[in-house]
């Protein structure tokens, strides 16, 4: 067994998510970045049956964002790195950041964001 860090970053969606009533009802962008850590064979067997589908974990947070309105990134982010951990059993660590690259503010900004990490 192996421990391996996979990364998908800049995963968009979109979702109704916020603060204000405007943010969920419209709806915006929001971009995922994902880093989990995982004890797998994949390393010595070459077979993705030994690893984590990119597909898989990308479709649950998809699944996660859709199902139900926040109102703070925080909670997004710990419902997608909580639901990883409960999905995929080769997971150990998911550490996911939620970034909101369309916020406004009065001065300019990149982006709003949140990191949460879980374990098991």
């Amino acid at each position: 067994m192996s421990e391996v860090t996979i990364e998908l970053r800049g995963l968009e969606l979109f979702g109704h998510h916020g603060a204000t009533e405007e943010e969920r009802r419209e709806g915006q962008r929001f971009l995922f970045d994902l880093e989990l850590v995982l004890e797998t064979q994949a390393t010595e067997t070459d077979s993705l049956a030994h690893t984590l589908d990119y597909r898989d974990a990308a479709a649950l947070v998809r699944e996660i964002s859709d199902r139900r309105s926040y109102v703070l990134l925080e909670a997004l982010a710990a419902a997608c790195a909580e639901g990883l951990l409960q999905r995929f059993p080769v997971i150990q660590v998911a550490q996911v950041r939620v970034r909101k690259p369309d916020v406004v503010l009065e001065a300019p900004i990149e982006y709003s964001a949140a990191t949460v990490e879980r374990a098991r």
